[in-house]
């Protein structure tokens, strides 16, 4: 078996503001992989799924597969956490030409292997003493099939409510890891505070998962392809690529994305409008992200405008979904005693987590706008609700340009066609 050590590493930075090339990106990945290449025989990558299309891994996943395949057997596992799978539109739009019959479906309830656990004081410790339980460690059985000469696991290091900065290990752990792992990393950053953790490095969940990659899974023959992403009006921007398995790598990136991801405003916004991609958002469950990259900017009493042309839904399965509609988007202290009270909740502490982080705690009101979901549904989740097509005509996105805009009668909005790509936060909010 191959030693990953033995890739080239790289670290590949854009020389101007509209990134790196294909060609670019295609030269990189040949070099990092030429010492391998007459050796390996099967490949595991793991790319996210299309809810990560802006990351570019879907470029990255199609050269792989042309510079490897046919010489080698290359499998796909989308590294899916709690997300439905990808379906053969998506697979198309995002992977091109790699056949659809490569992709290897992660279900985070059923096909887990526990591979060990982190102590609960070091759980104690990194939480700050919020949170003292083991943490087991699961990964998808496919991980461990020995029969791999390499895996490569691939995504964007971006901002993120739950573990900081995206991906590197979080995309095994997380991506493609258990019920048990994912439960209890997201209640320890939702327990510690997001406005503490997004767009930062070392943070509770970051060390619980280098604790987890320090000890469990040095045997794998593993490296990540990390990118750096940025995409104006749709076009995607690769500001960096980084190819190895050293955490130094990953760091960074982090630097490089907290350049271009994250967002400083002079003054906390009154208004902000945003906007979902109807393709890549269709539950709150992803949509919160407009909440989560968001809150650090509007201002106590102000207002997010959330346009959800395609969210038909709470939860991305339907156990989740249920426990939205039940428990709703009605602030921390309100989900902390629910838990104590509730079996159903307890047993699913990501959603537990979800519902805290989907709340602004009564700091500005969260106006969802659909197509899908009436007002009765919108509104017995604690969201305040608006047709989407009478919002668009308050809020005509043809018309408004990412940041500040002066509508006609008047009233300032901040505009954000996107806010998976990044993290908007008042200059007072930076430390």
């Amino acid at each position: 078996m191959p030693e990953t050590s033995l890739l080239h590493q790289q670290t590949l930075y854009a020389a101007t503001d509209s990134g790196l090339s294909r060609e670019d990106i295609r030269l990189a990945l040949e070099s990092a992989l030429a010492p391998l290449r007459g050796s390996l025989r099967k490949v595991l990558l793991i790319p996210p799924d299309y809810t990560r299309l802006h990351s570019n891994a879907g470029l990255i996943t199609q050269l792989l597969y042309q510079m490897l395949s046919p010489a080698c057997r290359v499998d796909i596992l989308p590294a899916l956490g709690t997300h439905i799978p990808v379906s053969k539109s998506e697979w198309q739009s995002m992977y091109g030409t790699v056949p659809y019959e490569r992709m290897i479906v992660h279900n985070w309830r059923t096909q887990v292997v526990r591979i060990g656990e982190v102590p609960a004081d070091f759980v104690k410790q990194v939480s700050e003493g919020l949170m003292d339980q083991v943490i087991s460690v699961e990964v998808n059985q496919q991980l461990l099939d020995k029969s791999y000469d390499l895996i490569l696991s691939i995504g964007q290091v971006v901002p993120h409510e739950v573990v900081g900065m995206a991906n590197q290990s979080k995309n095994v752990f997380i991506g493609c890891g258990g019920s048990r792992m994912i439960n209890a990393s997201h209640m320890l950053g939702a327990f510690y505070g997001l406005e503490r953790i997004m767009g930062k490095d070392h943070t509770p969940v970051r060390d619980v998962l280098d604790y987890a990659a320090e000890h469990f899974i040095l045997d794998l023959p593993l490296a990540y392809i990390l990118t750096v992403t940025d995409a104006p009006a749709g076009l995607i921007r690769t500001h960096g690529l980084f190819v190895g398995r050293d955490r130094s790598l990953f760091e960074d990136a982090v630097k490089l994305a907290q350049n271009k991801n994250m967002t400083l405003v002079d003054r906390p916004l009154k208004k902000v409008v945003v906007l979902l991609d109807e393709q890549e958002f269709k539950s709150t469950w992803l949509g919160n992200k407009a909440i989560y990259r968001t809150r650090m900017a509007i201002a106590d009493g102000g207002e997010l405008i959330v346009l959800a042309p395609g969210v038909d839904k709470f939860g991305e399965d339907q156990a989740v979904d249920r426990l939205v509609r039940k428990y709703g988007y009605k602030g921390r202290a309100y989900v902390l005693e629910a838990l104590e009270k509730n079996a159903d909740l307890g047993e699913n502490l990501s959603a537990a987590a979800h519902l805290i982080h989907g709340s602004s705690d009564g700091r500005f009101t969260i106006t969802y706008c659909t197509r899908y979901l009436n007002k009765d549904d919108v509104e017995g989740v604690g969201y305040s609700y608006l047709p989407y097509d009478e919002a668009l005509g308050r809020y005509p996105v043809d018309t408004l340009q990412a940041g500040l805009n002066t509508l006609p009668d008047g009233e300032e909005v901040y505009y954000i066609p996107n806010p998976a790509l990044g993290l908007w936060m008042a200059k007072d909010c930076l430390n």
